[in-house]
């Protein structure tokens, strides 16, 4: 009999988010989780707790595996195991930290950090720093806010916010099962945070270990399961969206593509809102010729400033949605031309004219600006991070293959500060994104392939987005984009934080292929 808390899950099939595959589950062994009732939150948190240990029990002496679903926003099965999902959407509590839950020694304010359950949502949580009084806000945000937080922070989603980092990188503490018998606090030794009375609060043990810390930020879910998030937010802000068309690939881009430094591009609204917070360049790849700007480049920037009131929220049209980045315009597309026949080039032209054009800037917050995307169609996306230093190199690379394997889709890139996170795929200091969005199928997928390649040719070093298409992803790979000690920390810091049974529940073809589900000591 399953604890108060745990609904069986009658599934024996799963398709992510973007349909992009549909994963085979073990009958009866897949459960919906939500907080049963108590007289306090800090009794319904523990119950929960409780739970997360009796599903890892339930699963050692049945023998199978089993991982948490979050949003399902992953377009590979790095979150999904040979066994069972354990659905967690309706575990979203969230609150602020009152001071004596604050270790003495923080570097911040109280005020600035959030607790957050790992079913709450992006935006859901937008929502609330919003309500606040005064109103605060994340440090950044991917385009599209539909992942759970956990979901987020473990596969390193990121935005183009070039001076804050991902999400990983304004999380400060981890709240994770590890056991059927332990659950921890893991911060950094180096950032304390969480005073003895928070730590008993969860009734967790202490642990704190920037090494482990940095390795248990992005594991897509297989270092337990994550419970808790605290993060680091701030007071609320404003950012003012402009997007430019015709800008030519010339020196001057290339410039602001590879250094950040913006002066050669004269962009408009430059010293009158703020700092330069956003910078996004996209490229139809089948429409592309140097220094000609109609055949050039599309810019979107953002410039960051303090909250005022009054503030008049951002109203959306009904064809795209100002954030949306763009995946979710190429989804919007495929809406409006079901069973299109349209020859490749054609259709991405076609896209970009209807979703890239120049106009007015546009005033709002995070949640404003960023949307919870709402796909339709079964798009496809693949990630690489590169060094911003290669960044002119890398697109005309991508756009010398499109012209041999042409790809149903456009290009963008996006620019991240880098991660301590130590498997966290923006690892670059300065990173540029290489984001190839299209439509799915055999097309994107050779275009793809062709892409790894070429850049492995050239030696320009990369890494994979975990949660987008990764397919080529293996152990030698892996060593080559992170080196081997990276690779083998996180490995010594998953042995460090779980016994072998448990590592065993955790398990999956994924990592099993990406090499990163070894036991030490074990007898092979």
């Amino acid at each position: 009999m399953t604890p108060t808390g745990i609904d069986p899950l009658p599934i024996q099939q799963w398709s992510n988010k973007h349909q992009n595959f549909t994963h085979n589950l073990v009958p009866n062994t897949s459960f919906k989780l939500w907080n049963p009732p108590a007289a306090t939150y800090r009794d319904r948190y523990l119950a929960t707790t409780r739970n997360f240990q009796w599903l890892i029990q339930n699963a050692i002496t049945k023998n199978h595996k089993i991982r948490a679903m979050g949003s399902g926003w992953s377009f590979t099965k790095v979150g999904v195991t040979e066994g069972g999902l354990i659905d967690t959407a309706g575990l979203n509590f969230s609150f602020p930290i009152s001071t004596n839950y604050v270790n003495p020694s923080y570097a911040k304010k109280p005020e600035d950090l959030y607790f957050l359950q790992c079913g709450a949502i992006i935006h859901e949580i937008n929502t609330r720093l919003s309500s606040k009084v005064p109103q605060r806000s994340i440090k950044a945000s991917g385009a599209s806010n539909g992942q759970t937080i956990a979901g987020a922070l473990s596969t390193c989603t990121h935005g183009a916010a070039f001076n804050v980092g991902a999400v990983p990188d304004f999380v400060v503490g981890l709240h994770i099962i590890t056991g059927a018998n332990k659950h921890i606090w893991l911060e950094r030794a180096s950032y304390p945070v969480a005073s003895p009375q928070f730590v008993n609060w969860l009734d967790a043990e202490l642990v704190q270990d920037d090494a482990l810390f940095n390795a248990a930020l992005v594991s897509f879910g297989s270092f337990g399961f994550i419970h808790g998030v605290l993060i680091e937010t701030e007071p609320q802000f404003l950012l003012t969206e402009h997007r430019i068309g015709n800008l030519p690939y010339n020196s001057a881009l290339k410039t602001a593509m590879s250094t950040l430094n913006f002066s050669g591009l004269n962009l408009p609204g430059v010293g009158q809102h703020g700092e330069m917070y956003h910078f996004e360049v996209l490229f139809n790849i089948h429409n592309f010729e140097t220094n000609n700007p109609d055949k050039g480049a599309f810019i979107k920037y953002m410039f960051k400033k303090p909250f005022q009131l009054p503030h008049t929220p951002l109203q959306r049209g009904n064809d795209f949605t100002y954030g949306d980045d763009l995946l979710g315009i190429i989804s919007t597309v495929l809406d409006k031309l079901p069973g299109s026949g349209l020859a490749i080039p054609a259709m991405v032209n076609l896209m970009f004219g209807l979703a890239f054009k120049p106009e007015p800037p546009r005033i709002g917050t995070v949640r404003e600006i960023f949307n919870y995307t709402k796909f339709r169609g079964k798009v496809a996306s693949a990630a690489m991070a590169i060094d911003i230093a290669d960044a002119p190199r890398a697109v005309e690379l991508l756009v010398e293959v499109n012209k041999q394997k042409p790809f149903p889709g456009g290009l963008s890139l996006r620019y991240v500060n880098g991660t301590k996170a130590t498997l966290g795929f923006t690892k670059f200091p300065k990173t540029c994104v290489l984001e190839m969005d299209g439509v799915d199928g055999q097309s994107a997928r050779d275009y793809y392939q062709a892409v790894w390649k070429k850049l492995e040719q050239e030696q320009i070093p990369y890494t994979l987005h975990w949660g987008k298409i990764n397919f080529n992803l293996n152990e030698t790979r892996l060593k080559q984009m992170y080196g081997s000690s990276q690779v083998d920390a996180w490995i010594d810091a998953r042995n460090s934080l779980l016994d072998p049974a448990t590592m065993q529940v955790f398990n999956s073809g994924f990592l099993q292929q990406c090499g990163l589900d070894k036991v030490h000591g074990a007898i092979v």
